[in-house]
């Protein structure tokens, strides 16, 4: 994805979101092919499963384009989105709780990897057997350890480890002051390093 930056990606932006709010088809299909990688990478890696998150990123733009009007530029356009998506994300995972749903880990680990480095899932990478190898066992052990985390903490960890954004869009994503999202990082982690070591070990 590619952020609109310095005073022309502003004006190009706010072009594009005017035709959205016009309801251009057009428009509405650049602001998914701008954000459509990073918003099933957020969702994929909270709900754990490829099927469930493409079905929630195709919701979370149903919700963009129904609710633009109510977007009033107090914060970059991203993250307004990034919120919807989030909150999508967290009223689902609710409902698959009351269905004792398990997340299955079957968006895969390679195409977590990929969605890691910025490549195509899928395309092809030159890397000894060994490496690959030694790389998926601890990809497998990661994701696994993030879907263990509760539900406030693997949100942290997505935003700003796996994610990289800012502090300042997480406490407009979540809503939390800087303070909570930092004391509660530092205790996501924590808890995210200790189950790694375990299944490291158990491995």
């Amino acid at each position: 994805m590619s952020e609109a930056s310095g005073p022309f990606g502003a004006i190009k932006e706010a072009l594009l979101l005017r035709r959205l709010r016009a309801r251009d088809e057009r428009a509405f299909e650049e602001v998914v092919a701008l954000y459509r990688d990073k918003v099933f990478g957020l969702i994929v890696r909270m709900v754990g499963n490829r099927e469930e998150a493409e079905d929630l990123a195709q919701e979370v733009f149903i919700t963009v384009l129904k609710s633009i009007d109510t977007f009033r530029g107090e914060s970059k356009f991203s993250t307004w989105l990034y919120r919807i998506a989030a909150n999508h994300t967290k009223n689902r995972m609710k409902y698959l709780h009351r269905r004792a749903y398990k997340a299955t880990g079957e968006y895969d680990d390679a195409t977590e990897r990929a969605m890691q480095r910025g490549e195509t899932p899928g395309a092809p990478r030159t890397q000894t057997p060994e490496s690959a190898m030694a790389g998926a066992q601890i990809d497998r052990v990661v994701q696994a350890a993030i879907r263990e985390l509760d539900e406030e903490h693997r949100e942290l960890v997505v935003l700003r480890d796996m994610e990289e954004l800012s502090y300042e869009e997480i406490v407009a994503i979540t809503g939390l002051n800087e303070g909570t999202v930092k004391s509660r990082l530092h205790r996501a982690r924590s808890a995210l390093r200790a189950i790694v070591a375990v299944r490291l070990k158990e491995g």
